[in-house]
């Protein structure tokens, strides 16, 4: 009992845009949907990637929320996970990983068979699957690419939850793939430099930033925004 109580604290962290859509985090993933909305004015973003300088700094989190918000607000949502490294979807939102992308890409599974509805209206997800020895070759195959026009006919939106583009390439060959990119920056902890590289790796891949989002940061007590959305959870 104790340890499902863990999961669902762990799940209500991880997924405050479903749990707890009232709260001031929320509220700033719903601002981050609309920044992405009027980012491209006069096209429709239908695939983006999230990603981040380095690991830990909370790219899948916030690729996880703003999959939540997008659905919300009423399109047609797949999340992604493109880390076949550590792939983490799985267990945010408690689901089996022994199917998922990686399955498609090699042949192995077709996409109906891998993509799952999740709790949430309206938006889907798929696994990462097994973990292959060569993740970017088959991020950068023809698969897919076939694989990412097949799913847009189905869906409004694709968000990929991709690597560290400084630690892998993954990232950015999934970024080339897609409309838009969104950085993730740890508060405190991603060193100026290492941001700025991430910017560079990302328009080197020929993809756009269409967002960036400063994570962990502390809010002062006395903020008018804190005192606005802070009490309400």
């Amino acid at each position: 009992m104790a340890r499902q109580k863990k999961v669902l604290q762990q799940t209500a962290r991880k997924l405050i845009a479903f749990t707890t859509p009232k709260s001031y985090v929320a509220e700033q993933f719903r601002t981050l949907r609309t920044n992405i909305t009027f980012s491209s004015p006069d096209s429709d973003i239908r695939t983006m990637v999230v990603t981040s300088a380095a690991p830990s700094e909370g790219k899948s989190t916030t690729s996880a929320n703003l999959a939540v918000v997008f659905a919300q607000e009423g399109k047609r949502v797949l999340l992604v996970d493109g880390d076949m490294r550590k792939p983490t979807t799985h267990y945010t939102f408690h689901m089996g990983n022994t199917i998922g992308l990686s399955s498609i890409l090699t042949r192995q599974a077709a996409a109906e068979e891998a993509i799952r509805p999740t709790a949430v209206e309206r938006l889907d997800l798929l696994t990462c699957g097994p973990i292959p020895p060569n993740p970017a070759e088959l991020l950068a195959s023809k698969s897919m690419d076939l694989l990412i026009k097949q799913l847009k006919e189905k869906y409004d939106l694709i968000i990929f939850d991709a690597p560290p583009v400084l630690s892998v390439t993954d990232g950015q060959i999934i970024a080339n793939k897609c409309d838009g990119t969104v950085l993730v920056v740890n508060s405190g902890n991603t060193e100026k430099e290492m941001a700025l590289k991430a910017k560079e790796a990302i328009t080197a891949s020929n993809s756009k930033i269409i967002g960036a989002v400063l994570n962990n940061y502390e809010l002062a007590k006395d903020s008018h925004y804190y005192q606005y959305y802070g009490t309400t959870e």
